[in-house]
């Protein structure tokens, strides 16, 4: 049984690394608990340039960027679990004890349990696979997520195929189409079922374009055919309905095929605390400080919601790191806050945070808001309303312009709230206005 710690960060990736360090800048006791060998997450992986262009300004490897935060870690008082699994989290019910949870873990020394002030889940996300998204057939060998294509050619050094057809056009999947093309292999296509593409602008023409790999949107595999490993797979075209066409069957032969299907918040620990998610991002309910509705459980990263630049995800973590810490050190502000909501309408796939403590204000009274539209649109003005507790009219406090906007594709705009008569009660709502017939150009 182990001594109490402020913070207990569970998850080393980018999240947690950066919550792990923004805790310690506050003072904190940290415990930053891993289950993988080496810290960095996903990154570790991902030898591609492209992140850090916001938070560092150049263009970094996976393992570059992660090396910046670990290289930041080696000079703090960090105490760092490797190879550790949470097992288990519990509540200490007593509102006099010095901690608040009961983490316990496994490792090499066996089980011991820790006891902890606050807690940041920066837990990442797991693929989706072949069963998740409804592919018929046998069960050969070479179909693979994207992300276990990339760990057999990026960290095994193993080509996974010769000739693929990559489902999905997310992100790691465009990605590893351009990396298995220089490899050697042949990538006959990618094929997405949405009527438009689910990864960035700029991996599209990158990966796709610049290599003449096809993009054949409105299109899905519906079985796979293989004994030992896959011989070919089935491809038809879906309608508006996302249900296959009969009579569009297509049979190509291949030895992989590479699922990029989507991302799911690993909140498996969350739930086991009692946490409330969000059917939109399928992460934890949370307010600007990254504190769900449990208090003194924060939440950060992918965990929180699918990110798609890792510059967000350490700003994620760094504002639940901080929290944590301050909470750890002020008990009255792990009592249950006095909440404004965040809403949105029906053009906006999810929107994070989903309300502010009026507690937990910054001292310029701002707040960030990240949000995804539920579909690809043209000239935009986002519109941020807020109608007070006390009743009247909603009131604007805030709006941009935008050329374009596409699901796959985080937007963030920071609120200043110093000006507004927050209150309990009060609602502040996200409203998308399209500006396709009017002369005034989006900016």
């Amino acid at each position: 049984m182990s001594a109490g710690v402020d913070v207990t960060v569970i998850g080393g990736g980018p999240a947690g690394l950066a919550a792990a360090i923004a805790a310690d800048k506050e003072g904190a006791r940290v415990l930053l608990i891993e289950r993988e060998a080496r810290l960095g997450g996903i990154l570790k992986q991902c030898i591609h340039d492209g992140f850090g262009l916001l938070r560092f300004g150049e263009k970094l490897s996976g393992p570059e960027y992660a090396h910046r935060f670990i290289s930041e870690l080696a000079g703090t008082n960090i105490e760092t679990r490797l190879l550790s699994f949470v097992t288990r989290l519990e509540k200490i019910p007593s509102a006099d004890a010095a901690a608040r949870f009961a983490v316990t873990l496994t490792s090499a020394k066996g089980m011991e349990t820790v006891f902890s002030k606050t807690l940041v889940l920066a837990t990442g996300c797991r693929e989706r696979t072949a069963r998740q998204v409804a592919i018929h057939g046998t069960r050969p060998a070479g179909v693979f997520t994207a992300g276990a294509a990339q760990y057999y050619t990026n960290i095994l050094g193993k080509m996974p195929c010769k000739k693929c057809v990559i489902l999905g056009s997310g992100d790691i999947g465009l990605i590893m189409a351009r990396r298995l093309t220089l490899e050697g292999a042949r990538v006959l296509g990618v094929y997405e079922a949405k009527p438009s593409p689910s990864g960035l602008s700029r991996n599209i023409a990158q990966c796709l374009d610049d290599f003449d790999i096809p993009l054949h949107l409105s299109k899905t595999v519906t079985r796979v055919f293989g004994d030992d490993r896959l011989e070919a797979v089935e491809i038809m075209r879906v309608d508006e309905r996302m249900q296959p066409v009969a009579g569009t069957e297509e049979i190509i032969a291949c030895d992989a095929l590479i699922l990029s299907v989507g991302l799911i918040p690993e909140n498996e620990l969350a739930e086991s605390l009692g946490v409330p998610l969000s059917p939109a991002t399928k992460g934890p309910v949370c307010d600007q400080r990254g504190m769900t509705d449990v208090p003194g459980v924060f939440c950060c990263g992918n965990a929180l919601q699918v990110n798609d630049l890792v510059d967000y995800v350490s700003e994620s973590g760094e504002t639940a790191g901080r929290e944590a810490a301050r909470a750890a050190k002020d008990g009255c502000a792990l009592l249950a806050p006095c909440y404004a909501e965040i809403r949105a309408s029906k053009d906006f796939l999810a929107v994070t945070p989903q309300r502010v403590a009026l507690d937990g204000l910054d001292a310029k009274k701002s707040v960030t808001v990240f949000f995804r539209v539920k579909e690809e649109c043209g000239a935009s003005r986002a519109v941020v309303t807020l109608a007070k507790a006390s009743g009247g009219a909603s009131v604007e406090i805030f709006s941009k312009k935008y050329a374009h906007l596409r699901p796959p594709e985080m937007e963030r705009v920071t609120l200043d709230l110093s000006n507004e008569a927050l209150s309990e009660g009060s609602v502040i709502t996200l409203a998308l206005e399209s500006l396709a017939h009017n002369t005034e150009a989006a900016q």
